[in-house]
């Protein structure tokens, strides 16, 4: 049999586009001679719709929606994910669902048996789980059914498993030789080797093929890479479609063979392609075409204006340099040579004047006080303002450019360099934006090279640089990849990395600290395991120390 596996990029609640995306990838998988193609996990309405859907007309819309489909498709059959209103007599109204549609008719529905309630997953606040597996027969296999998280739970593949049922093993066991996976699983670091490897791993143990479809896409802070495969009955990957892109594949259950794109080269072009696809979903999804990039001359803000000129086309980008008191000559040069270089719209205006102003206003409430960071932040929130006047005047969305070291411990200014309506890289740690910029430049020197030769700075007072403040970056990324995403205590990072203890204790006292600011920061877009927002829920008022 000739499975499709029909990657799509949808978008939560737009149900006339992503039905007649279904449709126009329903045809393109028939004139390939598929008898059946997979749509990934709540396809139809978009995923995640979060508290959508406990809106009863958006349910009852999803499946007016899929019955029309049912009509509008091919002659060929298809399995699409939506919402419908559970069937079961107690628990919550809602299921998360795949509907087999043949014939022009839905001909059988499964709801998601694992409900993830973990990282940014809260799935078991809205659905209900499914009670049974679902095997469909068509052209002489028996295709069991599952969704996404059903597949996580293979006691051979993980040490601890989280669910008391594995749906994969009642599936085999109800008689099932195929099984199908319709996935919205959004990306991390090593999440796409990971999946191929836990895949893999079922069709090995149970000897069948296993066909997973995801999602790809950005919706808000996940980014969604696609990566759909199909493994053949020896575990071998048989299929594989683009990361990060639209695709359609197909995959022959006989021979066990199908079309095999190319994957990424590298860990950092991963997240490159992932920063890409996240900045122009967000940006094209909320209704705007253009963006504005505060540029300081530094690493950060570099990046994330070459991210906004790759995606968004460079006509669609700003670049605003605001010199201050205390910018060097060579910044405002490093942000023009760049700006030029990419081909961005270019603007220079002074923040000097201004800051004077506010000074002037405060001179006497603040009389018989030292200047102290007070007037740094000043600054910063000046630039904000005038960034966010930008925005309002041309109707584009401000990209902040914070990383995830500096949101960490705090090192950032609310309502000064954390404005914005998107937060691009506050998921990628200092070091990795280093990486990024090297990438960037890997075929000619795009981002200038005084950029990343030079010690990174807020430039807010004479001679400052980030040092002063805050251990190296190498060390701070160690404590903070341990302390966040690994969730280790102070002691366990200095024996794990043999760091100076009261660097540790004082980098762990600064990122409590800064909880009340993270908590107002815009939505980032998560490219590692545990990211600040959805993700990772802390209270801002606690008194608990790690």
């Amino acid at each position: 049999m000739r499975i499709a596996l029909a990657q799509i990029n949808t978008t939560v609640g737009d149900f006339a586009g992503n039905a007649a995306k279904i449709v126009e990838f329903a045809e393109q998988a028939r004139q390939r001679g598929a008898e059946l193609v997979l749509f990934p996990e709540l396809a139809l309405c978009g995923y995640p719709p979060r508290d959508l859907v406990e809106k009863s007309n958006f349910v009852s819309r999803c499946e007016q929606e899929m019955e029309h489909l049912a009509h509008r498709l091919p002659n060929i059959a298809a399995l699409i994910g939506y919402v419908r209103r559970s069937e079961a007599r107690q628990g919550k109204p809602t299921a998360d669902s795949a509907a087999l549609v043949h014939h022009g008719r839905i001909a059988l529905t499964y709801d998601k048996m694992l409900l993830p309630f973990y990282d940014v997953f809260d799935e078991s606040r809205y659905f209900e789980p499914g009670s049974s597996p679902a095997l469909y027969e068509l052209a002489g296999y028996r295709l069991g059914i599952t969704i996404c998280e059903d597949a996580w739970n293979d006691k051979h593949f993980w040490k601890r498993q989280l669910y008391p049922r594995d749906p994969v093993e009642e599936t085999v066991r109800a008689g099932a030789n195929v099984i199908l996976n319709i996935a919205s699983s959004p990306y991390t670091t090593g999440k796409i080797r990971m999946r191929q490897d836990m895949l893999r791993a079922i069709a090995v143990e149970r000897r069948v093929p296993v066909v997973y479809v995801n999602q790809v896409g950005g919706n808000d802070q996940l980014v969604f890479d696609g990566s759909s495969m199909a493994f053949n009955a020896r575990g071998e990957l048989a299929a594989r479609a683009r990361c990060f892109a639209e695709d359609l594949i197909v995959f022959d259950t006989e021979p066990g063979t199908g079309d095999l794109r190319a994957a990424p080269e590298s860990d950092v072009a991963e997240v490159y392609q992932a920063l890409l696809l996240g900045t122009r979903d967000y940006v094209y999804k909320c209704g705007f075409r253009d963006a504005i990039v505060g540029l300081s001359g530094g690493i950060d803000s570099s990046v994330v204006a070459t991210i906004a000129a790759d995606s968004l086309g460079r006509e669609h980008v700003c670049g605003v340099s605001m010199p201050g008191p205390y910018s060097s000559v060579g910044s405002v040069r490093d942000a023009e040579v760049l700006a030029r270089r990419l081909g961005i719209e270019f603007r220079v205006i002074s923040i000097t004047s201004i800051v004077d102003s506010y000074l002037s206003a405060l001179k006497p409430a603040f009389a018989g006080r030292p200047p102290d960071v007070t007037e740094e932040n000043i600054q910063a929130r000046v630039r904000g303002n005038i960034l966010m006047a930008l925005s309002n005047k041309f109707g584009a969305l401000v990209l902040s450019t914070g990383n995830k070291s500096e949101l960490a411990v705090g090192y950032c200014t609310l309502y000064g360099d954390m404005a914005g309506g998107l937060a691009v890289i506050a998921d990628v740690p200092k070091t990795m934006v280093y990486e990024l910029a090297r990438y960037i430049n890997r075929d000619g020197m795009r981002i200038p090279s005084a950029v990343l030769e030079k010690p990174p700075s807020a430039e807010l007072r004479p001679h400052q640089t980030d040092q002063d403040t805050l251990p190296p970056y190498e060390i701070l990324d160690t404590i903070l990849r341990a302390y966040i995403e690994e969730n280790l205590c102070a002691e366990q990072i200095v024996e794990k990395h043999g760091l100076d203890p009261a660097v540790v204790r004082e980098t762990i006292l600064m990122v409590n600290r800064a909880e009340y600011k993270r908590q107002q920061a815009a939505p980032a877009l998560k490219v590692t395991a545990k990211a600040f927002g959805i993700g990772r829920r802390f209270p801002i008022a606690n008194r608990f120390s790690d």
